[in-house]
C-alpha cells in the first residue's frame, strides 16, 4: 500500500486538483470538506500525511483545531497546512500547534511535490540507520533512531517528526554551530528562516515543560544555532 494523504479544504474545485494531482503521483487521497467530516473519517485510521487548509467553511480557523486535535492523536502524523492566510501570525501559530511545514497556495504544484516527498523522505530516513547509530545519547538527552521516541532525563518528550529531526541534528556534533542552512540540510527539511526559529522555540518549549533550567540549545544570532558541549 501507497503513502495515504487526507486533503481538508472547502473549496470543491482546489480540493479535487489537489487529490487528482497526489493521486497521479502514486498517493492513496482521502478528501474532506472540513473539519467535522475530516475528524470522522480518519477516526479509525489516520493517513500518513494531512493537508489542511485553515478556513473551513463557516469555520474560520477551523484547521488549527483540527491540528490540535490530529496532533494529540499522534505525534508522528505528518501535518502541513495549505492555505490562503500568509501574515507571519498564522504561520506561527500553525507550527507552534503542532505543524511540520505552512505553505501558501501561492505555491506551484511542483513546489508543493517537493515539500511532501521531502517530509515523507525525513519520516522514510528513520528506517535507514544501521544498528550502531540508533541510539544517540549525549549527558540527559538520548535518542532512539529506530522508535523515534526522544528522553531528557528519563522522561519522554513528545516531538514531532519534523522537531525530532532537527533536534537529532543539532545534539549529533555538540558545540558545532548548525547555521539554518546545515540545519535544513541534516534535518533534511526545505523551510524559510521563519519556520526554523518556530521550530525552535517549540522544541525548547517542550524540553522546557520538563525542565524549567532546560537551556541546552545555544541561539548564535545571526549566524544559527549549537547544542552545548
Amino acid at each position: 500500500m501507497g503513502r495515504t494523504i487526507a486533503i481538508v479544504e472547502d473549496e470543491p474545485a482546489i480540493r479535487a486538483n489537489y487529490a487528482d494531482a497526489l493521486r497521479r503521483q502514486g498517493y492513496e487521497v482521502a478528501a474532506y470538506a472540513n473539519r467535522r467530516e475530516a475528524m470522522a473519517g480518519m477516526q479509525t485510521r489516520l493517513p500518513d500525511l494531512a493537508l489542511i487548509d485553515i478556513g473551513l467553511d463557516d469555520e474560520i480557523d477551523g484547521g488549527f483545531t483540527l491540528c490540535r486535535d490530529l496532533r494529540a492523536k499522534s505525534e508522528t502524523l505528518a501535518i502541513i497546512f495549505l492555505t490562503a492566510r500568509d501574515s507571519d501570525f498564522d504561520t506561527v501559530i500553525g507550527l507552534r500547534i503542532g505543524a511540520d511545514d505552512y505553505l501558501t497556495k501561492d505555491i506551484s504544484l511542483p513546489h508543493l511535490l517537493a515539500r511532501i516527498s521531502a517530509l515523507f523522505r525525513r519520516m522514510d530516513a528513520v528506517a535507514t540507520h544501521t544498528e550502531i547509530d540508533e541510539l544517540l545519547t549525549r549527558g540527559p538527552l538520548q535518542l532512539d533512531l529506530k522508535r523515534m521516541a526522544v528522553q531528557w532525563q528519563g522522561q519522554p518528550v513528545s516531538l514531532t517528526v519534523t522537531e525530532f529531526w532537527m533536534v537529532h541534528a543539532l545534539a549529533k556534533f555538540p558545540g558545532h554551530l548548525k547555521d539554518r542552512d546545515h540545519l535544513m540540510s541534516e534535518a533534511k527539511l526545505t523551510v524559510d528562516d521563519a519556520t526554523i526559529t518556530s521550530h525552535i522555540k517549540r522544541i525548547r518549549k517542550k524540553f522546557a515543560a520538563l525542565d524549567s533550567s532546560f537551556d541546552a540549545i545555544d541561539t548564535v544570532y545571526g549566524m544559527g544555532y549549537r547544542w552545548k558541549e
